[in-house]
């Protein structure tokens, strides 16, 4: 294989830059490979694209008004009866051929192969429903039995008297001691 810009000849067909000038190689063996023809690329895949399916069916169900109304035309009239099927029929082949195109038109993806907006929803609320986080479940069921309990010894307590006893001061009179002493120094 040689490189397309310089024209340097590679060691192997796996190499990733061109050793003269740098040039990104990783696409160039596909291409040779598939003769010129990216493998991803729309001339090689016969399936069209989502919205242009869409569009067929829409066409279809719109053109399927055409024959079917007549139809019904036809038995409403052999049968005497009214012709609400007939328009029922008109109404419902019409507006429906002409909003799934307009659906697909607007919501589908034209790249062949990519999911519909259908199947990547779906495939998001599989993922959410199935995937739960760690977080969202609650800590084991976690008790202490009631003879476990041992109430303090005392002497382990301190009574709020021993504290006022223990009381050096408030940091207030502590500071005010310090410019106190300050004060007389100078």
């Amino acid at each position: 294989m040689y490189c397309p810009v310089c024209g340097q000849q590679q060691i192997s067909d796996e190499t990733r830059f061109c050793s003269r000038c740098g040039f990104p190689l990783i696409g160039v063996s596909e291409l040779i490979s598939n003769r010129g023809v990216p493998a991803g690329s729309s001339i090689l895949q016969s399936e069209p694209s989502a919205k242009k399916r869409g569009v067929k069916q829409g066409l279809f169900i719109f053109l399927l008004a055409f024959l079917v109304v007549p139809i019904v035309v036809i038995i409403s009239i052999a049968l005497r009866a009214e012709p609400f099927a007939a328009v029922f029929a008109a109404v419902l082949l019409t507006i429906g051929g002409l909003l799934r195109m307009a659906y697909a038109l607007l919501f589908e993806s034209g790249i062949p192969g990519q999911m519909t907006l259908e199947e990547k929803l779906l495939a998001a609320s599989q993922r959410k429903t199935l995937k739960a986080p760690a977080s969202a479940a609650l800590p084991p069921n976690q008790t202490i039995p009631a003879s476990d309990y041992v109430s303090p010894t005392t002497g382990a307590w301190r009574d709020t008297n021993e504290l006022e006893r223990d009381r050096i001061g408030s940091v207030t009179e502590g500071t005010t001691r310090l410019l106190e002493k300050e004060s007389t120094d100078q």
